[in-house]
């Protein structure tokens, strides 16, 4: 099985774990946890800032000496707008379900921008329509650049049964402002309906030796999650099967410029 393709624990708790150290590079952390009503989860995020993505499920939030009060209300991520919590480095917070809880815990390094902690509604999120024809998905933005945090970007997206996504291929793995920005990423995938599958590809341009440094196609299920390094990442839902995915981004420097792959590029002109 591919290193980039991370699949998750069976039953409650934390079912996956993608830290800076284990993903292999420096700005990217995610988590998923699966509760049960009752169930509390706690966490001190030290020198990282963390978005809390209530996946599904509703939750009754506490960050440091702030009661946030019960937050969520949709029962699937196929349906509605997410409820958020940003919060600083340093702040110590809680979660405790009310309902079957999907919870993200998505975090990147705190730099000390002195950004407050807010809830983030779906009133507070703008969605957008991208792409055309059979490449047409429904992004949902979360933590774009234009919202204060020091690191973090975090944005969820639904691409329809037969669709594509993140594509045509593009990349962002060179802090080269202002044509393109360095920024890890991580993809939590969900199925609707949960047996199907997609199919994710992550890969890099010809060396001078005419080798890609990664190239890795890989089936995804209900609940993995992938990693991208660097390199051209686009997505596939099969037909029948709606595919949901919530991105993780961060890297030096908090802008997403990303560059087409040039022999696909013709696509946006079709």
């Amino acid at each position: 099985m591919s290193k980039l393709l991370i699949k998750p624990k069976h039953g409650t708790g934390r079912v996956t774990h993608v830290t800076p150290e284990s993903a292999g590079w420096t700005y990217v952390g995610f988590d998923l946890h699966r509760l049960e009503p009752g169930d509390t989860f706690g966490d001190w995020s030290n020198d990282r800032e963390t978005c809390l993505v209530l996946v599904s499920g509703k939750a009754h939030v506490r960050a440091d000496d702030q009661d946030l009060g019960t937050l969520g209300e949709r029962t699937t991520p196929f349906e509605g707008k997410p409820w958020s919590v940003y919060m600083p480095a340093g702040t110590e917070w809680s979660v405790r379900a009310q309902t079957n809880v999907e919870l993200a815990v998505c975090s990147a390094p705190g730099l000390g921008g002195g950004h407050a902690t807010r809830v983030i509604g779906p009133d507070d999120v703008k969605q957008e329509v991208r792409g055309k024809g059979t490449n047409t998905r429904y992004v949902t933005n979360i933590l774009p650049e234009g919202e204060p945090a020091d690191s973090l970007l975090v944005v969820e997206v639904i691409t329809p049964g037969g669709h594509t996504s993140s594509y045509p291929p593009h990349k962002h793995d060179q802090d080269n402002l202002p044509a393109e920005s360095l920024l890890e990423e991580t993809y939590y995938h969900r199925l609707n309906p949960p047996q199907g599958f997609a199919f994710q590809r992550v890969y890099t341009e010809f060396n001078d030796a005419g080798h890609r440094e990664i190239d890795e196609a890989m089936a995804v299920e209900d609940g993995d999650v992938t990693l991208v390094p660097k390199g051209y990442h686009p997505c596939a839902a099969c037909h029948g099967y709606d595919l949901y995915y919530l991105n993780v981004m961060a890297g030096p420097k908090r802008t997403w410029k990303f560059h087409n792959a040039k022999e696909h590029e013709w696509l946006l002109k079709a």
